[in-house]
Formats: structure tokens, C-alpha cells, sequence
């Protein structure tokens, strides 16, 4: 039974398939620049320029509902398109948000001194921002202390 999944918002999915497309395109554009001088086709320069970032931003929003954190009576799942885990509630001693880089994430440590990220949710700039951040970090913080603390209210 699950008593809670988060997901990265659409807004979040589609930012970082633009950033992550952008930086393929700039790698692109750099190899073809490299060879120019072959004479590539005027065709191409579109290509390479708004190709990556559109191809990055629909296979964002496609993978975004592989990608998250789920919550359950076994503990918390994270969930990613190349990897994933699980941590049951007897291993977690603390669940803060905390700064990394332009985010704001959770992090939930574990009783052998290990900190995991989750994958869901996290708030930044532009795209990467949730105005619900806070209202999930508190149903993250309850569900944890429901369980670690003998279960949840019936």
C-alpha cells in the first residue's frame, strides 16, 4: 500500500529537457563547426540548433512518470529512469530540505551516516520551481513520523 508518490511537475520535466537538449545541441553544433569546412548542408544548423532541445523536452515529460519518490508501509522508494532504491523507515533518523547547487532538495539520512536525495520533489528557479514544495515537504516530514513513531493514525 502506498501512502504517497511525488513526481517532478511537468514545468520541471520539460526544463530539464530543454537544459539537458540545449547541451547536446551545443555539443552538436561544435562537431559541425569542426567540420564546416567538408561543407555541410545549410539544413543542418536548424537541426542541430532546435532538434536536441525539443527531442529533450518531449522525452522529459514521457520519462517524468518513471522518475519520483513513492512512500509506503516498506519505506521510501526512489525512483529514476536509469536506477532507483529503497529505504525502509527503521533505517531514516532524519528527512531535512536543503540547498544544493540552484535547488532545494530532500535529503533523508540513514542510521549507517548516508544521505539520499530523492528524486521527487525539489523546487529552484525558473523552471525548476514548485509552489507546492513546501506543502510536500510537510506531507513527507508527517508520513515519516507516522511511521518511525508507531504507525499512522486509523
Amino acid at each position: 500500500m502506498e501512502d504517497a508518490s511525488f513526481r517532478p511537475t511537468w514545468h520541471q520535466a520539460l526544463g530539464r529537457g530543454l537544459y539537458l537538449g540545449a547541451l547536446i545541441g551545443v555539443v552538436g553544433i561544435t562537431i559541425a563547426l569542426a567540420f564546416a569546412w567538408v561543407g555541410l548542408p545549410p539544413w543542418i544548423w536548424p537541426a542541430l540548433a532546435f532538434g536536441p532541445p525539443g527531442v529533450g523536452a518531449v522525452v522529459a515529460i514521457l520519462s517524468r512518470r518513471f522518475t519520483g519518490t513513492e512512500l509506503g508501509a516498506g519505506g521510501i522508494r526512489t525512483r529514476s529512469v536509469f536506477a532507483g532504491g529503497l529505504a525502509p523507515w527503521s533505517r531514516v533518523v532524519d528527512m531535512r530540505a536543503e540547498r544544493r547547487g540552484g535547488r532545494t532538495v530532500v535529503s533523508v539520512y540513514l542510521d549507517s551516516g548516508a544521505s539520499v536525495q530523492l528524486q521527487a520533489p525539489y523546487s529552484g528557479g525558473l523552471f525548476a520551481a514548485d509552489p507546492r514544495f513546501e506543502a510536500k515537504m510537510f506531507a513527507l516530514s508527517h508520513i515519516w513520523r507516522s511511521h518511525r513513531f508507531g504507525g499512522l493514525p486509523g
